[in-house]
């Protein structure tokens, strides 16, 4: 049996007449409705599935530690602004909370009704305390008191200790003992998060299975060790999320570095958001978390089961290949893959330009281009931006052995990432230590753009070697995002790249570029000047169509043009992942709007934007996604595609995505998701699917 996710849909969005816009939380609410769907697709492998339920877990975590936490932040400073769809903080709060409710709901029970029982069909089993045999018993009883008992710290709640820190995303125990002298107490047991939350369970000789017991049940059966000479009466576990937003008055901060690694410690002292509790804990309990975390009773969960589903994502690491997807490693474009040594590489982006499409295509050659120009004598100088690189960096550390070599670095480092701050900045302080010229942007934006330079004396002279593209420079999520790249020394884009990382660096304030669109300057006047091109093709009678591939649609300016575009008789395709406020095909407003969802193995996270331009095709590639922070607020490129082969392969690429009928999800105008289906005889297609197949095929 599979359930079906079926989205609240308020009164006005029963109805043609309804918002104008959908509201961005309660989209983005959908988005993770959708990856809870991949959990209870039963095409998914058995593991990936449960990989799935965990992503659902995490996002929702970080879901209200942002945008749950800045609608409290409205509440409680009065505000009483509407959003888009006309709800004010307070009625988002509600809307907001009935979704997730459903969410969880739906998730506890495909959990408990279905993974839950396939992973023991199959081997992979969570055993509760209670089901335990006697001897694995004992084997948990020997393992709390070697690996867990030293690290537990019991911390009592009377007059003479005051109720104590809990910290962001702690998993906790509510113990409530009972001591012959005072009567009943009240103590809070931490699950230490440097210990594995699910233990393995010991096998027998030739046995093939993986067994696992959750710790905090483990803690709980043995809790009476905290407390000798008192009964404890019961345990109840509890999870609290926290606010995790920073707010940097960067004017006001002499030195950013040290003020974003003060915030992001005083991150996990954030006000509480929300409380997570099992739906059996009593009254007493409730109340006493209730008013020591300063939260209400619609601040309150109940979940029946476990709490925070996110650390199933320990279960991907067990050996069980025949329960995941099936294992493909991507490889170079074939005029890469002929490039042996450095001069190789440089000559074949002299030779064309290149495309990369990530995953299929490996993240390796933007490692082997920075080795390449950390060794080479002729290369000079390499600059490049850092958002999220991860904790592993090969790309880091080339850049730090081409400093080594005497080469001129420069690396914009952005702090500000969300939850990337540590890493970046332990990243930065390694970057500095070698002499790197390590800067952090601009005053109050974000610098997004994905942009690195290698300037290398040629033959013929100095060149400039790019890449520019839409995803991190990170070897890990590059196996499992979406991106796409160009490898390019076209001289007019590369004037370009230099302004930018001038203005990055220094105080050139360029406002037009040759080639790319650059916020805050001239990104959000390209789109519209081009938009508005479209739209006059459409009144001349001529085809005029457009192709956005984005992972959100918010900018309401945005929004009200493609609607107008659409009035207009322009022919609007967008493949949103995640957010989308536009409300498509709505009669006199956005029938010629289509607006689908594609969510499956891979994150779809490129971005690409097609204008058909009366068939003098136009197509920008890059890291802006139609947010008003990233129009307005944040440094962000797009860079044309204009190599006629590449330009073909990117049609061909979002024609794929726009025949896709087995991860897509087409948006109603009434806000529900609905699958699409092949037509007639089709054969159904699965947009990832054809994308490996394909580079499996050119491969072989």
């Amino acid at each position: 049996m599979t359930l079906v996710i079926e989205p609240v849909a308020t009164e006005s969005q029963n109805t043609a007449d309804g918002p104008r816009y959908f509201n961005r939380e309660l989209s983005w609410l959908e988005f993770n409705g959708r990856v809870l769907e991949e959990a209870m697709d039963e095409r998914h492998p058995l593991l990936e599935r449960v990989k799935f339920l965990a992503i659902f877990s995490t996002n929702l975590d970080e879901f209200f530690m942002i945008r749950v936490a800045g609608i409290r932040e409205q509440i409680n400073a009065g505000v009483s602004t509407r959003s888009a769809d006309e709800k004010t903080p307070s009625e988002q709060l509600i809307a907001i909370r009935q979704r997730v409710c459903i969410l969880l709901e739906q998730m506890r029970h495909y959990w408990v009704e279905q993974l839950e029982p396939q992973l023991y069909s199959e081997g992979v089993m969570l055993i509760d305390y209670v089901n335990l045999l006697p001897e694995q018993q004992a084997c948990c009883t020997d393992f709390f008191e070697r690996e867990i008992f030293p690290v537990l710290t019991p911390l009592a709640v009377d007059p003479g200790h005051p109720f104590p820190h809990i910290s962001n995303l702690s998993l906790n125990l509510a113990v409530v003992i009972r001591d012959p002298e005072n009567g009943d107490l009240f103590a809070r047991v931490k699950v230490p998060a440097v210990l594995p939350r699910l233990i393995p369970l010991p096998r027998n000789a030739g046995e093939r299975r993986d067994a696992f017991i959750w710790i905090e049940q483990v803690i709980a059966a043995n809790i009476g060790r905290l407390f000798p000479g008192m009964e404890v009466l019961a345990t109840y576990p509890f999870r609290i999320i926290r606010d995790a937003d920073m707010e940097i008055q960067e004017d006001e901060a002499a030195d950013l570095l040290r003020t974003i690694e003060a915030s992001v410690r005083q991150r996990r002292f954030g006000a509480a958001v929300s409380l997570f509790i099992r739906s059996d804990t009593p009254p007493l309990v409730r109340d006493l978390l209730i008013d020591n975390l300063k939260l209400t009773q619609t601040d309150l969960y109940e979940v029946d089961g476990t709490l925070g589903f996110s650390d199933l994502m320990a279960l991907m690491k067990i050996d069980r290949p025949e329960l995941k997807d099936p294992p493909f490693y991507p490889t170079a474009p074939t005029v890469l893959r002929q490039a042996h040594t450095s001069a190789e590489m440089f000559a074949a982006i002299r030779q064309q330009d290149i495309l990369l499409h990530h995953p299929y295509d490996s993240f390796q050659p933007l490692v082997t281009l920075i080795e390449a120009a950390a060794e080479d004598p002729d290369v000079l100088a390499i600059k490049q931006t850092l958002y999220r690189v991860g904790g592993n960096s090969p790309i880091v550390e080339a850049l730090m052995r081409a400093r080594e070599q005497d080469k001129q670095v420069t690396v914009l480092v952005e702090l500000k990432a969300r939850f990337d701050e540590e890493n970046n900045i332990t990243w930065a302080r390694a970057l500095e230590r070698v002499g790197v010229h390590v800067v952090y942007g601009l005053v109050g934006l974000k610098t997004h753009a994905k942009l690195a330079m290698v300037v290398r004396r040629d033959p013929d002279g100095l060149r400039r070697y790019l890449h520019l593209g839409t995803g991190n420079y990170n070897a890990s999520t590059a196996r499992i995002y979406t991106d796409l790249g160009l490898l390019t020394c076209r001289p007019d884009i590369a004037a370009d790249v230099s302004e930018v990382f001038n203005t990055l660096t220094g105080y050139a304030r360029q406002q037009a570029y040759r080639k790319l669109l650059v916020a805050p300057n001239s990104l959000r006047s390209g789109l519209e000047e081009r938009i508005e091109r479209e739209i006059a093709h459409a009144q001349a009678g001529r085809p005029a169509q457009l192709i956005f591939k984005l992972n959100a649609l918010v900018d309401e300016r945005m929004i009200d043009l493609l609607y107008r575009a659409s009035q207009s008789g322009v022919q609007i395709d967008l493949i949103i992942r995640g957010m989308c406020c536009l409300r498509p095909s709505v009669p006199g407003l956005s029938e010629n709007i289509t607006v689908r969802s594609i969510v499956g193995r891979f994150l779809e996270h490129s971005r690409v934007f097609f204008f058909s331009n009366g068939g003098a095709s136009e197509i920008y590639v890059g890291s802006a996604d139609l947010m008003t922070r990233n129009l307005d607020r944040r440094v962000e490129t797009l860079f044309p595609i204009e190599e006629p082969a590449l330009v073909a392969q990117i049609a061909k690429f979002l024609d794929v995505y726009l025949q896709d009928t087995i991860r897509a999800r087409l948006l109603q105008s009434d806000g529900f998701y609905h699958r699409i289906m092949p037509e007639g005889d089709a054969l159904p297609i699965d947009s990832q699917a054809y994308f490996l197949s394909e580079r499996l095929s050119v491969i072989a």
